[in-house]
């Protein structure tokens, strides 16, 4: 059987991505006689991976500097001494270069839209309007010029079918299910919030304004002094160090919010033991174009472990959260905390049990429909 090489690339994520390893990574090993390739910023090799995948942490550099531009000369000669057959990029700034090396050594390329990265530079605030703009454009652009040579697209989301105008039905959604690790046991159902001892609440995965890490420490600040046993567990990799430096000052002196992570990566696991040792999961999203029709991949994560959740009122959110009876939506800007607190110690969770479609399994099915044809 001959062998079959397939190279995962991204330029900022680690190697242990969650999405790229865990999920695209360790479904595509199951193809007989794959060698799948992973690629992406340093970081520590994940523990028990298969043996027919391997890693490539060539990236580590500053966000903002000429190492980001190096990165792509690195790139190029890694995909010579690979030599894939299939590469599956899950960043547009590797596009470009992808794009070169399919053209002159022939390959199959797959572009996994995990962002609308256009549209999340426009509405979010991480840069002045004349620059964020030009950046904006700039994305677009070489979405657009690659997307003739992509042979294929994954949609983290399905709102991507809809807004990104140059994927012509060549795509597959694949949406950011819970990808449950061989040791992970069904929570007990249904589910209710303690009435004495502690009140753990958890904020997980990216850290930034955008996603409401501060509305997360007032909704804290607030239920500690209706319930002191209340705590915040802040947990996760925050990007904008003047927001770190901010969440710092704000949670110094209160010994009942914790922070794992900020300015380094944690790794997933540790995530997920701290979404077993907690009561409230907390999805404040600050309302926003780039993120209102975006299902967050914690959310999956919450309702696989039968965490309860406080979610920011939006439409799409909402229905997933009573169809599931996994917590409630509330206006994280203005929220009635007394009436909130009663409501959440006399609500059951989870009174039907874990939704079945939330896992990653149906999403791997669909991964290898697109793929095996693409290596054949």
């Amino acid at each position: 059987m001959s062998e079959k090489r397939i190279l995962l690339a991204s330029l900022l994520k680690p190697i242990s991505d969650t999405r790229m390893y865990e999920k695209l990574g360790l479904s595509l090993s199951k193809i007989p006689g794959a060698t799948v390739h992973i690629c992406g910023f340093r970081a520590t090799v994940p523990a028990g991976a298969p043996p027919n995948i391997v890693f490539h942490s060539i990236f580590n550099f500053k966000r903002l500097s000429l190492g980001r531009a190096k990165a792509q000369l690195q790139f190029y000669r890694l995909l010579l001494q690979v030599k894939p057959q299939l590469l599956l990029v899950t960043t547009h700034e590797l596009l470009l270069v992808s794009l070169l090396y399919k053209n002159r050594y022939g390959c199959r390329l797959i572009y996994d839209v995990q962002e609308n990265y256009s549209l999340n530079l426009r509405a979010q605030h991480n840069y002045n309007w004349p620059l964020k703009q030009l950046l904006a454009l700039g994305v677009r652009s070489m979405e657009h010029l690659t997307a003739t040579g992509t042979d294929h697209f994954l949609l983290a989301e399905r709102s991507y079918a809809q807004e990104l105008p140059f994927l012509k039905g060549r795509y597959t959604l694949l949406e950011n299910k819970f990808k449950a690790p061989s040791a992970h046991a069904p929570a007990i159902t249904p589910v209710a919030i303690p009435s004495q001892g502690p009140l753990r609440l958890l904020y997980s995965g990216t850290i930034a304004e955008e996603y409401g890490v501060f509305e997360a420490i007032e909704l804290a600040e607030k239920l500690y002094l209706i319930r002191p046993e209340t705590t915040l567990t802040i947990i996760g990799y925050c990007a904008n160090t003047a927001t770190w430096e901010s969440i710092l000052q704000r949670s110094s002196g209160k010994s009942y919010i914790k922070l794992i992570g900020g300015n380094q990566l944690v790794p997933h696991q540790q995530i997920l033991e701290q979404i077993t040792q907690s009561h409230v999961g907390l999805l404040p999203y600050r309302p926003n174009e780039s993120t209102f029709r975006c299902i967050p991949t914690k959310l999956f994560e919450y309702m696989a472990h039968a965490l309860s959740i406080l979610i920011q009122q939006n439409p799409l959110w909402e229905t997933l959260v009573d169809e599931t009876g996994a917590g409630m939506s509330i206006d994280f800007s203005q929220p009635d905390l007394e009436a909130l607190y009663s409501q959440m110690l006399q609500q059951p969770f989870y009174a039907t049990g874990i939704p079945a479609d939330i896992y990653w399994e149906t999403e791997e099915k669909k991964l290898l429909q697109v793929v095996q044809p693409l290596l054949a």
